[in-house]
């Protein structure tokens, strides 16, 4: 049984490439996506096995196997004390012909926020059954009236709802320091929500796909047949999951629920606040991905 839980947000510094294997369309290395909603998102696993594998280098194995379990084929199994889930898309960054890009987000995703949030203990004043389609932070990012994204334009409004949305999301998704203050003012003032079909267009057509090709050793030039596309979430994609944990899985007394929540997020070799990789094409540079866990109640 879980006894403590915290919201956790993850936001992309650079593309991000949480693989779903092979695929029979334009795309050879696809994201991984809802089934449902088509949504990109981060499996509870591949979170699991990222941040394991970063405390690697910091922690013991003493410490890493209460709270992650012991490895497979080493004796005796150890259930690990804390999980995570599925990692969910909040806002998505979309080119805009004014302020470079603005965050975008729909209804949908905005109560899938609000549910995990409430569930990790947090509280709310804002009803997203209230917030209408095609309303926005601030007119900042407005040109002539309208909002322009990519071919696409949009009559929007400021809404005082959504700017309070904005400003929660801009405390907490990212650690505290002036090197994310840019980006917190960013989301106060360049953030929409659109409706959900809207939405879904942008999550699906405007992802970061790269070509890559294989060089042949012996000539040094491109390898025939070797020529692919990978598909990345771009960079300042925000999306948020819940952490949960349990007391220890031991005989006798253990950690409780709170301190291996606490340890695993909020202590001084915690994620919360650090830059983690996630994903593959590590060696390029791809998913750099920053970590910013919430206390609730």
């Amino acid at each position: 049984m879980f006894e403590k839980k915290s919201l956790v947000f993850y936001y992309c510094t650079t593309p991000l490439h949480m693989g779903a294997g092979t695929s029979v369309g334009a795309i050879d290395n696809p994201i991984q996506r809802e089934i449902h909603s088509n949504h990109p998102m981060i499996a509870g696993s591949g979170l699991k096995g990222a941040v394991r594998h970063h405390l690697n280098k910091l922690w013991n194995k003493e410490e890493i196997v209460p709270l992650f379990g012991s490895e497979p084929g080493l004796g005796d199994l150890t259930a690990g004390a804390v999980s995570f889930t599925d990692a969910n898309l909040l806002a998505f960054p979309v080119r805009s012909v004014k302020n470079t890009f603005v965050y975008v987000t729909c209804p949908y995703s905005l109560a899938r926020i609000k549910r995990m949030a409430t569930l990790a203990g947090l509280k709310f004043d804002w009803n997203v059954s209230e917030i209408q389609p095609n309303t926005g932070a601030s007119n900042a990012a407005l040109a002539d009236g309208k909002l322009c994204l990519e071919a696409f334009e949009f009559s929007v409004k400021e809404d005082e709802d959504v700017g309070g949305i904005a400003e929660w999301l801009a405390d907490h998704c990212l650690p505290q320091g002036e090197d994310n203050d840019f980006f917190r003012e960013k989301i106060t003032s360049d953030f929409f929500v659109l409706d959900d079909d809207s939405f879904n267009y942008f999550v699906k057509q405007a992802t970061v796909v790269e070509p890559h090709v294989r060089i042949d050793d012996a000539t040094g030039t491109a390898a025939d047949g070797a020529l692919f596309y990978t598909e990345n979430l771009p960079p300042e994609s925000i999306l948020a999951g819940i952490v949960l944990a349990s007391v220890e899985r031991k005989k006798g007394e253990g950690m409780s629920a709170e301190v291996c929540l606490d340890k695993t997020l909020f202590a001084e070799k915690g994620i919360s606040g650090k830059l983690v990789q996630m994903g593959g094409d590590s060696t390029t540079g791809r998913g750099l991905v920053l970590i910013n866990a919430v206390k609730g109640a």
